[in-house]
């Protein structure tokens, strides 16, 4: 998929996620054929004002670029001068105009300028003058069922310098509930000549073929289906390219997934803060292996990594017995 300057061999894409795509999961992710990683969401704000925690969401690594970087924000003049100062930090610059949280919504970024598509136009013509590397926006379908105008921001963002666009088709008062609505990314894709990259409800490998086969959209997010799940981008890849479907991963691989991840951790954060970020991937990681109810009981409420690394072996030795007598 070409975005602007940018070529990018695979299209399966990771969503810039709070909380979740750190530097750590990007690296993995990146390693299971993720075509380009996003930052978390960057406050704009935060960035002026020289905010040591927010500089720290920008901490990168080779082996993950290209990287995209996404800025929230209202002010196009904030926004265009944040732009100016990650210059150097990614190759591609996304403005989320989607997040649904209330925190975000009070000021006026996110899914708020789903109501003022002027403003939406001022800010990405602010930013485009400001950022010369690929730049794209990130919306909804709309602020709610009666508010639906995907295909006006798309044309605007597309009008203003916008070289790329994800649509979530979802409206903020949505929040996840309920079931996208494909049927805008493929009307949003027909009204726009720069591509259009399709977010919702992506789970499997079947669930990204048959996006793309129902709406036409050049790239595929992936957010929640990810999570615990770096084979999901493996999978994509092989049905995309014709090939076998790869067998769903063991316990054993699971480990060692849960393992590499640990050590990114540790090679990024503090022991505390891997011990305590982790325990929401080994949630994860654990779906479907046997005793995952009772093992993440006990990883909540781990407080050493010796700890944590002694009962990954036994819960997932224990899977791998199981996957035996099955």
């Amino acid at each position: 998929m070409q975005i602007g300057s940018l070529h990018l061999p695979d299209n399966p894409i990771l969503a810039p996620m709070a909380g979740i795509s750190d530097l750590p999961y990007r690296r993995l992710m990146k390693r299971f054929g993720a075509g380009l990683v996003f930052t978390e969401m960057i406050s704009a704000n935060g960035l002026i004002r020289a905010g040591q925690r927010t500089r720290e969401l920008l901490c990168s690594h080779p082996e993950e670029r290209p990287l995209g970087l996404q800025l929230f924000g209202d002010d196009p003049a904030v926004l265009a001068t944040a732009a100016g100062l990650i210059r150097e930090d990614g190759e591609l610059l996304d403005i989320n105009m989607g997040c649904p949280v209330n925190k975000v919504i009070r000021s006026g970024a996110g899914s708020a300028l789903l109501r003022e598509p002027a403003r939406i136009g001022r800010i990405v013509a602010a930013v485009r003058r400001s950022w010369d590397k690929p730049l794209t926006v990130k919306i909804r379908s709309g602020w709610d069922a009666q508010g639906i105008n995907f295909l006006e921001i798309g044309r605007i963002a597309q009008e203003e310098g916008a070289e790329a666009i994800t649509l979530h088709p979802r409206t903020r008062t949505q929040g996840f509930s309920g079931q996208a609505d494909w049927e805008h990314i493929r009307q949003l894709k027909s009204a726009l000549q720069i591509p259009v990259i399709g977010s919702g409800d992506i789970f499997t490998a079947e669930d990204a073929l048959a996006m793309r086969e129902q709406t036409g959209c050049d790239g595929i997010m992936i957010g929640r289906g990810g999570y615990g799940n770096p084979w999901l981008f493996r999978e994509i890849l092989a049905l995309q390219n014709g090939e076998p479907k790869p067998a769903p991963p063991t316990a054993a691989e699971r480990h060692a997934a849960a393992l590499l991840h640990l050590e990114l951790f540790l090679e990024t954060f503090p022991a505390r803060k891997a011990l305590l970020d982790m325990r929401k991937h080994l949630c994860w990681y654990s779906r479907g292996v046997a005793g995952a109810a009772a093992f993440r009981t006990q990883v909540n409420q781990l407080e050493s990594l010796e700890q944590l690394r002694q009962l990954l072996a036994e819960f997932f030795t224990a899977g791998q017995t199981a996957e035996a007598k099955a």
